[in-house]
């Protein structure tokens, strides 16, 4: 793998340098025949120097396209973290850095991350769709609110309090921030998107992120694009710590190389597609890409 360096990016909403990890391909300049573009988003308690997914850089430099990972404000524990109007400007901006400096195919850019990085994904899918290629957001929490209700008790609802200066249910102020940092109010905006939102069975109780976080996500995307929810029934079922459906339909039984592990649960609605897989709170590099060079990297 190519070594990566560090650049800096001035911030158009307050001036600050701002800086990203960047690796690029072989013989790639501002001369150079277009390329791919992967922005990759770091983890909830992680910030520029930490959750590095390294298996996914190696794929995106093996493939020849650039790799850009931002900061975005860094770990969620300061009021411009936690998919704050700075955070989402940072990962624009880093895009926009990279796009003046080298030849980036505009058609060719795409979006992922992991549990934090995954609700980072899916925000920045559903507020700027049409920025975006393909995206895959994996594990990732898309209702701050219940999420809240979840960990208000542990390490995850102090930084949340922290983030937004208390508690949901104190002030509309904090429940407008809830609300505005969540990517479920502006996922209807993402169903033209080619949006793979993916999570572990076992998230939730072997990990911080309940998969009904996916499954509500995906459901509002099916509603915008007016194609067949996720029954109650069926999240409930599958919210179970055994988690699997009592009658699964065809496309819950597919296999996926890319996945390399079991599914339980696949829906599609238009370009979006939601899979629960035999895992818990991680990512899968391979599907990542999979679900890149199938929408539009080919």
């Amino acid at each position: 793998m190519a070594d990566r360096s560090k650049i800096l990016v001035t911030s158009s909403m307050d001036g600050t340098d701002q800086p990203s990890y960047l690796t690029l391909p072989d013989k790639v300049d501002a001369h150079s025949k277009p390329v791919g573009l992967v922005v990759s988003l770091h983890p909830w308690s992680s910030g520029l120097e930490g959750g590095r997914s390294e298996d996914l850089e190696a794929l995106v430099y093996a493939r020849g396209w650039i790799y850009l990972w931002p900061n975005f404000r860094g770990c969620n524990n300061t009021p411009q973290a936690l998919g704050s109007h700075f955070a989402q400007q940072d990962i624009l901006d880093a895009l926009a850095w990279v796009q003046a400096h080298y030849r980036v195919d505009a058609e060719r850019i795409f979006l992922t991350g992991i549990s934090g990085g995954g609700h980072m994904t899916m925000l920045m899918a559903g507020r700027y769709p049409d920025q975006w290629t393909a995206a895959a957001a994996w594990v990732g929490i898309s209702d701050l609110t219940d999420w809240h209700e979840t960990h208000k008790e542990g390490k995850y609802g102090e930084m949340m309090r922290q983030c937004l200066g208390g508690a949901p249910g104190e002030r509309e102020a904090i429940d407008a921030q809830l609300q505005a940092r969540s990517p479920i109010t502006h996922l209807a905006h993402a169903k033209d998107v080619a949006l793979e939102i993916a999570a572990g069975r076992h998230d939730g109780y072997l990990g911080s992120v309940p998969i009904r976080q996916s499954l509500h996500a995906f459901n509002t995307l099916a509603a915008a694009a007016g194609a067949e929810l996720i029954s109650d029934a069926e999240i409930e079922q599958m919210s179970r710590p055994d988690a699997h459906l009592d009658n699964p339909t065809a496309a819950d039984q597919i296999t996926d190389e890319s996945f390399a592990t079991e599914i339980f649960l696949r829906r599609h609605a238009a370009r979006a597609r939601v899979t629960i897989f035999e895992g818990g709170h991680e990512g899968i590099a391979t599907a990542t890409m999979a679900w890149f060079e199938n929408n539009g990297g080919a």
